[in-house]
């Protein structure tokens, strides 16, 4: 599943194919949906919004496209009426003058009114939006301090999209890396400077993978992987499936357990990350 930072980027491309541009169609794949198509011809889009994995496409008559990739979700832009050669099925598509904006697999779009947004059953229980919201230091200690959230066990928090939008797995095993904090501590487990490493890892790392393009390791360090020839796979993140390899910082094996409702894939150091005795 595409995580906030994925997200951000699709968005950004899809602002720049449509905002300010007169949408000259539109097509929806759901029959519940099609009415709408008229509803937007003729609009202009505004700006394009994110909450998290959620998508905002705002026009200019008081309507919001809402969509979620979920799993397989994924946005196209084309040359107008120029489309992919995938299997997948498209869902959703804008068009104007110049450009086609399409979304291929997702199965969650809804149209809102703009009043409506924020009430919507993700919007109106999704944390906050690193990427898109003015979000602080001391707010992000302060949501871990929570009663709401201070005795989740870490490698469960950080998944739950009313704690933070838009951190998936991937990013969940970084930040813990980046903290130096074990899976199966708790906020309440951890010291403040752990917390706070916690709160400035989040912000730093979801703002590096939207900006380079889902690197999350040492930029530096990254790059000089890369010119060595090393695969991106293997030199993207700090931890996250590098099972086996040696830790970037101290030499150890990198481990790789599950966790979660979904039994999803975690990785860690055990010597960066300490051990599971509090």
């Amino acid at each position: 599943m595409p995580e906030g930072p994925e997200i951000r980027r699709a968005a950004d491309n899809v602002e720049r194919a449509l905002i300010n541009k007169t949408v000259e169609d539109v097509y929806f794949a759901f029959p519940h949906l099609k009415d709408y198509g008229e509803l937007l011809k003729g609009s202009n889009v505004t700006r394009v919004d994110t909450k998290g994995k959620a998508m905002l496409i705002r026009f200019d008559n008081g309507y919001t496209i809402y969509s979620h990739n979920q799993l397989y979700g994924k946005w196209y832009i084309r040359n107008t009426y120029n489309y992919p050669k995938t299997n997948r099925q498209l869902r959703l598509a804008l068009h104007n003058e110049k450009k086609s904006a399409l979304l291929y697999s997702a199965s969650d779009i809804e149209v809102l009114r703009d009043e409506e947004v924020p009430s919507h059953p993700f919007i109106s229980k999704v944390g906050p939006d690193l990427l898109s919201e003015e979000v602080s230091i001391d707010e992000l200690v302060g949501r871990m301090k929570d009663k709401r959230f201070r005795n989740r066990k870490w490698s469960i928090l950080l998944l739950d999209q009313g704690f933070v939008a838009g951190i998936g797995n991937y990013l969940r095993s970084e930040i813990m890396f980046i903290a130096g904090i074990h899976p199966s501590f708790r906020p309440v487990d951890c010291t403040e400077d752990q917390l706070n490493k916690a709160a400035h890892a989040m912000m730093d790392l979801v703002k590096q993978s939207y900006e380079t393009g889902g690197i999350t390791n040492d930029p530096v360090l990254a790059q000089k992987l890369k010119d060595k020839g090393v695969k991106r796979s293997r030199y993207r993140h700090w931890v996250f499936n590098r099972e086996g390899e040696s830790c970037f910082i101290c030499g150890s094996e990198i481990e790789k357990t599950v966790a979660g409702a979904a039994s999803r894939r975690l990785y860690h150091c055990p010597v960066c990350q300490g051990s599971n005795d509090k």
